[in-house]
């Protein structure tokens, strides 16, 4: 079982008590996350003069565009690595085919290798049989 972690963390100027399972660091790299945004945010003109639900609501919106944003960008590593799967997998099928045809192709050297010692075989044999006849 994991082991629930407790940690206090500064966001917005506000020190904050976080629990999870997850690390200290990670807890606190979550607060700076926030304390980035909330920058962020506060450099826009009119930010801050916005009521606070206001704010929260549009620091809201912006952490799920983000969250959005990098779901679609690993959705697309997934898909590029799905397409780079199947390109290697179509590769190795490739490879396979090529080794299977060049083993054949072996084989096929080796025979005719083989017929054509035989053919010189009996052409040397032929060869002698003339030779005795033209004696």
């Amino acid at each position: 079982m994991a082991v629930k972690n407790t940690t206090q963390v500064l966001i917005g100027g506000k020190i904050v008590t976080l629990s999870g399972y997850e690390s200290e660091e990670y807890l606190q790299k979550v607060a700076n996350y926030m304390n980035n945004k909330l920058t962020e945010l506060g450099q826009i003109p009119g930010y801050n003069r916005q009521t606070l639900e206001t704010r929260h609501t549009l620091l809201s919106l912006n952490i799920a565009d983000d969250y959005f944003k990098a779901k679609r960008q690993a959705e697309m590593y997934e898909e590029e690595l799905e397409a780079k799967d199947m390109e290697m997998y179509d590769l190795k099928h490739d490879l396979i085919n090529g080794q299977v045809e060049l083993d054949k192709a072996r084989k096929t050297v080796h025979d005719k290798d083989e017929e054509i010692l035989e053919l010189q075989k009996k052409a040397e044999e032929l060869e002698k049989e003339l030779e005795e006849l033209l004696k």
